[in-house]
């Protein structure tokens, strides 16, 4: 490029639209780096283990640690460094791991752009730009890179992003700036990070990854932390109202215990800080990261990508999911089925008018022919190709002059050509009832055209209507063109655009779920109306609204349409976002689906917003949670699933980490208030809580579904984690874990065990309790019986590792001489074996009363269409 210090914004348009070949544009890939800005690494596995001592649970810990080393016990002491290093072990590499598949799905996550390379425009990564490559820019997209804009129509970007300007920006690329133009006014530039809100252009790269304007701000950018997602603050709110009943709980104890003689004021507290750091849930966050972190790998898997790790857990708890048509519900492959042309109109001049009009590329590669853009402009291109016809010569022999590019608020498109017998040509291409009024066509006949319309439509066409204007005056390149009038209607087009594989499936399983689908599209009514009856969507005579109607209701009719409706046609932008809103307002837990700029408040308001990933705009994605790979609505059902998943295994952890915590203070509370010695000793209470809180919790994060998660309804977004049958649960197994360990306790030193055997056996009993609890966790309605524990052999090994740990601890010299264990005789360990299944018969009679309860209630299925 030329060595000219004239800062681009100021400088004529030079340059060329043919771009660069494929080797130069490597030759300066490798010279100027990737087109990307700096981006926060991934932290090391070091970071991540110091991160985790952060916790206000581990400073009780390490007052713990001193408390010990001031006593004079240095077992205890080198016991509690050791849980420490371990939990920030098993912390740390979670993190690590969640953090590095975070970074991994980011990467699937790219902006692309339209370059020339090669004498072709090609969608590519926009990592792979270099200065001088010709960029095309369309609505929706995010400008890849610092542009200096060659030509330009009807260009409009939003750019507060960059500036703060909340309007869209009119760019033009002919104007001549001062080299002093401030960033806000430099209307011939677009600036990488900006959108394009309407209108297309072409721009020579003049800068990127960190020389662009964005770049600049990048470094600073980096050093803002990101704010908790609002399911984590809430459960980390939940941590600490248990932490402090715990420890407060813990403090009275050990104020009993020392009250009663026997202890003395050092050894009550360092007793009271054990078991309330054995009884807090401290790995409650780590569990909770993984369960998520194990969610989104599935989902990736099922071409679910998760940009928010919360949003997991919200699609799983959605009431609603409001849809595209085209790319979601159907396959976005549309073909001409039908040709209606005009009296005298033959059907190279509907091929004509489909190239010209058309934004699209169509060439042939390895023998097929391969598309680029927009489905119904390439599906015009492929019915000229039929009639002989190719977009690049009827450009040679009809030079585009201008363009109104389409745009769904005006639902046509033009172009303006040099006409061959002079003067300028417009051919336009629209919805019929839009493009009809433009015609030169008596009342009867649009009547005509329109019957032939919703003939089409009634068999599940895409209806597009063709017209051709002549004689216009010639018009400037960078003029805006006025709205084409007084045309001749050139004929009709139907394109088909099938239903995707497993979509009515798909429906139908919401449905079973409990969970509305809307279908919200901008075709015709009536075809509308048709791929609905298909989906299962409507039955009978129920009704489309449309977008006049939508626009004409009043609230309370609003509310009355949300309430009993569910396909909605000829829908604009601002009224998929009011339908969003009223859906909100009536209670619901809203999922959208959008692929363009303008879902992408829609997208935002909703509480979980999916964004398409083929078709889908940058806009678009950036404002969604979620990301589809395959545009698919069946994925979307998919993740549902999973998200139902996820929240049931959290419910799970917590389950488990709350149920052994409630028995440790049971326990001890019991023997205390009885004036027994202190049942076990706070290394024993850690040792407790490390095989409790270690393995075992985390494997649960992995458990598979319990049933068919989607034959349930949705649970209501108000329920908090800990319900009333999480808390009935808990309750029934801390009492009996924690009554039936006192009653062994006691019977032991009334039998004259000698008191260090009397909490050896104890501690194992506890164990013991702790692997039969786990098993009644893994289902929350079901027995245990009703699934093997094959079927989850991570949790199962976990569960198998610490109970031969506790064994090993057992009959180690080591682990005797810091636990105070020993071996038991046979006979104690039948008695012990047959002890810990208490805790499994009380929760399965709990169940089973339940079941019989829930067996009289209705069904999650909602009725068909809804």
């Amino acid at each position: 490029m030329p060595n000219d210090p004239t800062p681009w914004h100021a400088r004529l348009p030079s340059g060329s639209t043919d771009g660069l070949t494929g080797a130069e544009a490597e030759r300066r890939l490798a010279a100027d780096g990737p087109n990307r800005l700096p981006q926060a690494s991934v932290p090391s596995l070091a970071a991540l283990l110091l991160r985790q001592f952060a916790s206000p649970l581990i400073a009780v810990l390490l007052v713990a640690a001193l408390l010990s080393l001031a006593v004079g016990d240095r077992k205890d002491a080198l016991f509690i460094a050791a849980v420490l290093l371990l939990n920030a072990l098993v912390g740390g590499l979670q993190e690590w791991k969640a953090e590095r598949r975070s970074h991994a799905l980011r990467q699937l996550l790219r902006v692309q752009a339209l370059v020339r390379r090669d004498g072709e425009v090609v969608l590519c990564d926009a990592e792979t730009l270099v200065v001088g490559d010709a960029v095309w820019l369309e609505s929706g997209q995010v400008v890849p890179a610092d542009l200096r804009l060659l030509s330009s129509h009807n260009l409009e970007l939003d750019e507060a992003l960059l500036t703060g300007e909340s309007l869209p920006v009119h760019k033009h690329a002919q104007a001549q700036l001062p080299d002093d133009t401030p960033l806000a006014e430099r209307c011939t530039m677009a600036h990488a990070g900006t959108t394009v809100a309407r209108g297309r252009g072409v721009g020579l790269v003049v800068a990127t990854g960190q020389a662009t304007e964005v770049g600049r701000l990048a470094s600073d950018l980096q050093t803002i932390q990101p704010g908790r997602p609002p399911l984590l603050q809430r459960l980390d709110r939940f941590s600490r109202n248990i932490g402090l009943l715990v420890s407060l709980a813990a403090l009275a104890v050990g104020w009993l215990a020392m009250a009663r003689g026997g202890i003395s004021l050092m050894e009550a507290l360092l007793f009271a800080v054990a078991l309330a750091v054995s009884a807090i849930p401290e790995g409650l966050p780590v569990a909770l990261t993984v369960a998520l972190a194990v969610a989104s790998h599935r989902m990736a898997q099922r071409q679910v990508i998760v940009r928010r790790l919360p949003a997991v857990e919200g699609l799983g708890s959605c009431t609603l999911i409001a849809s595209d048509k085209t790319g979601t519900l159907t396959c976005n492959q549309l073909s001409v089925e039908r040709v209606l042309p005009a009296d005298g109109v033959a059907l190279e001049r509907l091929a004509r008018a489909a190239v010209l009009c058309n934004e699209a590329d169509l060439h042939c590669r390895d023998g097929d022919w391969v598309g680029r853009g927009d489905p119904t402009d390439v599906a015009l291109l492929q019915f000229a190709r039929q009639q002989g016809l190719s977009r690049e010569r009827a450009l040679l022999a009809e030079p585009q002059r201008n363009a109104i590019p389409f745009e769904p608020e005006h639902r046509f498109a033009a172009s303006f050509h040099a006409a061959r017998t002079g003067g300028i040509s417009v051919l336009v291409k629209g919805a019929p009832e839009r493009l009809l009024p433009m015609c030169n066509a008596s009342p009867a006949s649009q009547r005509h055209w329109l019957e032939q319309a919703v003939a089409l439509a009634g068999e599940g066409l895409r209806v597009l209507a063709l017209a051709e204007g002549r004689g216009l005056e010639p018009l400037g390149e960078q003029a805006t063109p006025p709205e084409p009038s007084r045309l001749e209607c050139l004929g009709l087009l139907g394109l088909m655009d099938p239903l995707r594989p497993g979509a009515a499936l798909a429906v139908q399983r919401c449905h079973e779920a409990g969970i509305r689908v809307w279908m919200i599209t901008g075709d015709h009514p009536i075809t509308a109306a048709a791929i609905a009856r298909q989906l299962g969507l409507l039955q009978g005579r129920d009704a489309v609204v449309e977008g006049r109607e939508l626009e004409q209701a009043s609230p309370r009719q609003l509310q009355r349409l949300v309430a009993s409706r569910c396909v909605f046609a000829r829908m604009a932008p601002h009224q998929k976002l009011q339908l969003v809103q009223a859906a909100q307002r009536a209670g619901h837990f809203v999922a959208v689906t959008g692929d363009g700029v303008n879902d992408a408040p829609a997208l935002r308001a909703a509480q979980i917003g999916i964004a398409m990933g083929r078709s889908g705009t940058d806009v678009a994605r950036e404002a969604a949670d979620l990301v589809l790979a395959d545009d698919g609505f069946a994925s979307i059902v998919a993740g549902i699933e999973e998200g139902r998943i996820a929240y049931a295994n959290v419910r799970k952890v917590i389950a488990l980490l709350v149920s052994s915590g409630a028995a440790e203070i049971v326990l001890i509370t019991l023997a205390v208030a009885s004036g027994l010695p202190l049942p076990l000793l706070p290394v024993q209470l850690l040792w407790l809580n490390l095989a409790t809180n270690g393995v075992q919790d985390v494997a649960l994060a992995f458990e598979p579904a319990e049933g068919d998660v989607l034959r349930k309804r949705p649970r209501p977004p108000q329920e908090p984690v800990f319900d009333r049958l999480m808390r009935q649960r808990t309750v029934l197994a801390a009492l009996v874990m924690g009554v039936v360990g006192f009653a062994l306790y006691a019977a032991l030193l009334q039998r004259g065990w000698p008191l260090e055997q009397a909490r050896n056996a104890l501690l194992l009993q506890m164990v013991l309790f702790e692997n039969v609890q786990i098993g009644n966790c893994r289902l929350e309605r079901h027995s245990v019986f009703s699934a093997s524990p094959l079927r989850s052999p991570l949790l199962l090994a976990g569960t198998a590792a610490a109970f031969a740990l506790h064994v090993l601890m057992m009959h180690s010299s080591w682990g005797q001489h810091l636990l105070g264990t020993g071996p038991l005789p046979l006979q104690q360990w039948l008695v012990q074996l047959a002890l810990s299944l208490s805790v499994l018969l009380a929760v399965e009679l709990q169940k089973w009363i339940q079941r019989r309860g829930d067996r009289g209630s209705s069904p999650a299925n909602t009725p068909p269409g809804c």
